[in-house]
């Protein structure tokens, strides 16, 4: 199939405007996050939500430091030789949790293939630290590729999160320009043998849209995570961090991304957030407990 011919288009739309809140609560928790040398994808990637989610104390906290091992071409994380792991990250994480009163923690990281789990064993860690500290908390992980490793994926699991979440980012056909060190069969791997370790996890994948794909093959990696079992499905636009990344294609339209969840619910996911602003841990605490519910009143019928 050729590959579509870029609109660029010169000028978001309006839909994709967003104005940052920065209200008292957004600076405790950057200061919060500050004291205790952590890191955030919200932050790092320069997300659109962020004003939104700190202003209702949810944050995405960005383990193994801020150093990626990978240079993906739309992603705003600096890649480099990352160093060592924190022993103290897992702690406080935990301990920042703890203190934002949060119900719902997720949990990603930089890419690192410098260490032999990848930092599975990290994840875990983290996973066990918010177990001890805040019972009753619910941890979505979103975790790397980890090359396609099983072994690795089984050290996170082994930690039981609640979530287990890994995004396939793109279609196949762009993986070799836009994520060249990626591959979408270690993607669908993972979120396959996440199901086969522990059936009862919730597993979920994302999409960003406006790369130059086409909504065929949109449709088609639709089909290949529900066919290995992803339960959750989250489709947002793609938004150029810098004049050096990867450029926008093409801006998908309200109505559109309304469609993709449709076709999303059709196909058997149990729960689709599709909006041009949606990005992998939006609104990530209520997808957990409305479906919990729904699965308490399937039970009792």
């Amino acid at each position: 199939m050729a590959e579509p011919v870029r609109e660029r288009p010169r000028r978001r739309p309006e839909w994709l405007r967003v104005r940052l809140r920065t209200d008292e609560t957004y600076h405790q928790l950057k200061r919060l996050m500050r004291s205790k040398h952590l890191h955030t994808v919200c932050e790092e990637a320069h997300c659109p939500n962020i004003g939104e989610c700190w202003g209702h104390r949810t944050a995405t906290f960005l383990i193994l430091g801020d150093v990626c091992t990978r240079n993906c071409r739309f992603c705003n994380v600096q890649s480099g030789r990352p160093g060592p792991p924190d022993p103290d990250e897992p702690r406080h994480v935990a301990e920042a949790v703890r203190e934002m009163g949060l119900r719902h923690a997720v949990i990603t990281s930089v890419t690192r293939d410098d260490l032999p789990d990848g930092g599975a064993s990290v994840f875990a860690e983290v996973v066990r630290q918010i177990r001890a500290l805040v019972p009753g908390c619910t941890v979505e992980v979103l975790i790397p590729d980890f090359q396609g490793d099983v072994e690795a994926l089984r050290i996170v699991m082994e930690a039981c999160p609640d979530v287990l979440n890994h995004n396939v980012e793109t279609v196949p056909r762009l993986f070799p320009r836009i994520q060249p060190r990626n591959r979408y069969e270690w993607s669908l791997r993972i979120l396959k043998e996440a199901k086969r370790l522990q059936p009862g996890v919730l597993t979920k994948s994302g999409l960003m849209v406006g790369l130059g794909e086409t909504e065929a093959e949109v449709l088609t990696v639709m089909e290949d995570l529900r066919g290995v079992g992803v339960d959750i499905l989250t489709v947002g636009q793609y938004l150029q961090p810098s004049r050096s990344h990867w450029p926008v294609a093409r801006y998908y339209t309200p109505e559109e991304f309304d469609a993709f969840r449709e076709q999303g619910l059709r196909m058997g996911f149990r729960w689709v957030e599709s909006g041009p602003l949606v990005r992998s841990s939006f609104h990530a605490e209520a997808q957990v407990r409305l479906l919990e519910e729904m699965g308490n009143a399937t039970s009792t019928a």
